[in-house]
């Protein structure tokens, strides 16, 4: 399948948003427990910048199936150089191997940026995602035990980390 990055635009919000609120359900991924509404998610879109940006993945047709989100990190000068990291897909084009070339892509890219040090916060048991960041470098840098709650269950978070 050929794919296409781009920067997001505003009228892409309503797919973003789509795509991270199909991913609530499974506990796995985010810590949002309902799904979040296109003005919810407004400000955050705004955030992103040139040097934090917000890009989408789309197919041959220009339906976008992920996104990648550049955040700043504590927003001290000191730590310009780090950004939060998060990779979303489509259900359908989960398990694929796209989240990994989608990876690969955002970390050749990050120098760029004038980015060095890339962080991703990962739930405990999202098994699939750990591997993932491993698979392309990132070593687990923290471990917060139990510190996320849904559903009367408590979960770990853990920091992943790559420095470039």
């Amino acid at each position: 399948m050929k794919t296409f990055n781009r920067i997001a635009t505003e009228d892409d919000l309503k797919a973003i948003v789509d795509i991270y609120n199909s991913t609530i359900a499974s506990r796995e991924v985010t810590a949002d427990t309902e799904p979040v509404s296109v003005e919810d998610r407004r400000q955050w879109f705004l955030n992103h910048s040139e040097k934090r940006p917000l890009y989408v993945k789309t197919d041959e047709d220009g339906n976008i199936y992920g996104w990648l989100s550049f955040e700043t990190f504590y927003g001290r000068p000191a730590y310009n150089g780090t950004v939060e990291m998060s990779i979303y897909l489509n259900q359908d084009y989960r398990g694929k191997g796209l989240g990994s070339l989608f990876l690969q892509e955002a970390i050749d890219l990050a120098p760029s940026l004038g980015i060095r040090t890339l962080l991703a916060f990962i739930f405990g048991h999202n098994e699939a995602s750990i591997r993932l960041f491993k698979k392309h470098g990132f070593e687990t840098w923290g471990h917060l035990p139990r510190i996320a709650e849904m559903d009367g269950s408590r979960y770990d978070l853990d920091i992943l980390g790559k420095e470039l």
